[in-house]
């Protein structure tokens, strides 16, 4: 186990998988779930583990191989044990971690790599999301073998798309083509664009305090909130990462904490809302740091995986110490 800041963390290391994407069981506590790639998803395979944390680090409960590079995963909300993942062949793929072959249905439409999945948070629908290089977004009923709609309008390759987690059929895209762009499942159109950044925006997410908050990350270093009632400006900037920023995921536990992690090989903490809103930077991988997630069950837990072929689940400094 390597040491951090806020104490040991838990690692496992996989050799020849390069990890795309973390994220949290919403069910069982300390599961996790990471998309890897072959070759740095340049070619090759893709391998979705499933981990669970165990008294000497993190335990392989489950791995699933496809036939291209895996680059994001998203947990069902009503099945503990299914989840889909997303690849390079413009596929999207449901597993199911109570059986050991799978996957239990493919969904292939998009014409290019899907980079982004996300599965709707909302209750009383059962909806997910993906953003392709092709720069569709299709919506999905995971019980239905085809899409349910495709959202055209960016222009450029998708890299994010998140589901509103206060209103029922919004989402959020973040696109190459340096816009933010919020969509309407009912209206089956684009309700707002924000040329966010002067640069390919990488990762976006939703405030999980606020349905007017949002947070996007981009190829020149910043992060920027956007308040959807005033677009003009953005309502904070938060700069310190050295090369591009993979992905941004704000905390399901305090209000106005964030969590960035980028091709400068580090993972960043801040708090908007202070004014030194860096609260620490991690620096435990030794190559680009791709995928990321905080706990919902722990406030301090969060994970990472990282190019290194390492996964690492750790509580950092800033979250265990008193505010």
């Amino acid at each position: 186990m390597s040491a951090v800041c806020g104490g040991p963390a838990r690692t496992l290391r996989v050799p020849g998988r390069h990890g795309y994407a973390a994220e949290f069981s919403p069910y069982l506590p300390g599961r996790l779930a990471c998309a890897t790639s072959q070759h740095y998803g340049i070619a090759g395979c893709g391998t979705l583990l499933i981990l669970d944390p165990d008294e000497s680090g993190l335990r392989l409960f489950r791995s699933f191989d496809w036939n291209d590079g895996l680059f994001d995963v998203t947990w069902s909300e009503n099945n503990e044990h299914v989840l889909i993942t997303c690849s390079g062949d413009g596929s999207l793929q449901l597993w199911d971690t109570a059986k050991a072959a799978g996957p239990l249905q493919v969904y292939k439409e998009h014409t290019q790599e899907v980079y982004s999945v996300d599965w709707s948070q909302t209750r009383g629908e059962q909806l997910v999301v993906s953003g392709s290089w092709d720069q569709t977004v299709k919506l999905w009923d995971p019980t239905v073998g085809k899409s349910l709609c495709t959202f055209r309008g960016h222009e450029s390759i998708i890299y994010s798309t998140i589901w509103s987690p206060h209103i029922p059929g919004c989402f959020a895209s973040a696109s190459g083509d340096q816009t933010l762009r919020i969509w309407d499942v009912k209206a089956a159109g684009v309700r707002i664009v924000i040329p966010a950044h002067q640069a390919e925006i990488l990762s976006c997410d939703w405030c999980k305090y606020s349905e007017n908050l949002l947070v996007t990350g981009a190829v020149d270093c910043s992060l920027r909130g956007w308040d959807l009632r005033n677009v003009r400006q953005p309502v904070f900037e938060l700069l310190g990462h050295t090369y591009a920023i993979r992905r941004v995921k704000f905390s399901p536990f305090h209000a106005s904490v964030l969590a960035s992690c980028s091709y400068d090989f580090t993972v960043r903490f801040w708090n908007f809302s202070k004014p030194d809103f860096l609260l620490e930077t991690v620096e435990h991988h030794t190559e680009f740091t791709c995928g990321l997630d905080f706990s919902l069950q722990s406030p301090t837990q969060v994970a990472d995986c990282s190019w290194d072929e390492t996964i690492k689940i750790y509580d950092p400094a800033c979250l265990t110490l008193p505010a």
